[in-house]
């Protein structure tokens, strides 16, 4: 498997798109194994650093970084670690990584892409042996439960065909409160609905919320106009982010449509984004600038988005199977 200081491993993968937004997908469990045999050869690791825990959480970064790179590796915005779940009616526990490396708390397309790859895993297991029930009481599932950093979150299965599915995924309420987001507002007044954020072109009356994770959203008139993602990775790691935050540009197009760019936190410039494009949506509503149910236009296609008043977002969208393979890894690429 290796040499002196070195990790060589095959990993089976699955990777998705959703609405453009794509992410690979492996069982945590093949991680696991797979590094645990290679413990011994990183003896230069200190031993709370190869602890269990700690061990796969280092190594994990490392993959991320490595399979997400679209020269070198299959290329995503980002890896799902899908493990068991610790509630029994749940089908899944999913940690999601940034293709920098960095920890994700929610993503509304890559949990959808995690429910596709469960689904279509329970498929191909029935079409190996047609007995499994287990199997069989997965792939008549229309309802599915995935546990995230961000809590629990159902998704309702809308439409399915070989490869192809339809989810809506109930992402819960908007956090609000500048503490919880966390955002540094001098003012300290929540919601943060205007706040005028300092940048290089000048001063930004912006919207901050949290979806589970951060988000700011800047309300733009024409999207050519300026560079957005070079402002989007400026406003990231704005001091006043305490752990950076994505970036959603808008373009309002009418109380039910809006057009949306993104900046993700940890990955740049995507072509969609789940979270988003209801963090988006949040923002318009509260600032008055659309209904509670809005067409989100992105790069990739449309997602629907609907904050009923006093009730939790959904957000609605497609997902795609790209390929099932198999990843060679090796440290020596992280070098």
């Amino acid at each position: 498997m290796t040499q002196s200081g070195e990790i060589s491993f095959e990993l089976p993968f699955a990777k998705f798109h959703a609405a453009g937004n794509d992410f690979i997908v492996v069982p945590e469990n093949d991680i696991r194994k797979l590094l645990e045999h290679a413990r011994g050869v990183l003896g230069e690791m200190s031993p709370e650093d190869t602890a269990p825990n700690r061990f796969l959480l280092l190594r994990s970064s490392m993959l991320a970084r490595q399979i997400c790179d679209r020269h070198t590796g299959i290329g995503a915005d980002g890896l799902i670690l899908l493990r068991e779940p610790s509630g029994r009616r749940h089908l899944g526990k999913i940690r999601i990584r940034n293709s920098d490396g960095s920890e994700a708390e929610m993503s509304g397309n890559g949990i959808r892409c995690a429910a596709a790859y469960i689904l279509d895993s329970a498929r191909q297991r029935l079409e190996s042996k047609p007995g499994n029930k287990q199997a069989q009481r997965v792939s008549r599932l229309r309802e599915l439960r995935i546990e995230t950093p961000a809590g629990v979150k159902s998704l309702q299965m809308l439409e399915a065909d070989k490869g192809h599915w339809v989810f809506r995924v109930a992402m819960g309420e908007p956090i609000l409160q500048a503490k919880k987001i966390p955002f540094k507002a001098s003012t300290g007044h929540s919601p943060v609905i205007g706040f005028p954020l300092e940048t290089s072109r000048g001063i930004l009356k912006v919207t901050v919320t949290s979806m589970g994770n951060p988000h700011c959203t800047v309300p733009v008139s024409d999207f050519d106009a300026f560079d957005w993602a070079d402002l989007g990775r400026e406003i990231e790691a704005s001091e006043l982010f305490p752990k950076r935050t994505n970036v959603e540009f808008v373009r309002v197009i009418s109380r039910n449509e809006i057009e949306v760019r993104f900046w993700e936190r940890g990955v740049g410039k995507t072509q969609s984004s789940g979270t988003g494009s209801c963090a988006a949506v949040v923002a318009c509503v509260l600032n008055g600038l659309t209904s509670r149910k809005v067409r989100v236009q992105t790069l990739a296609g449309a997602l629907d988005v609907a904050w009923p008043e006093g009730k939790e977002v959904t957000l609605t969208g497609p997902v795609e199977l790209i390929a099932r393979g198999t990843y060679y890894f090796s440290n020596r690429r992280d070098r």
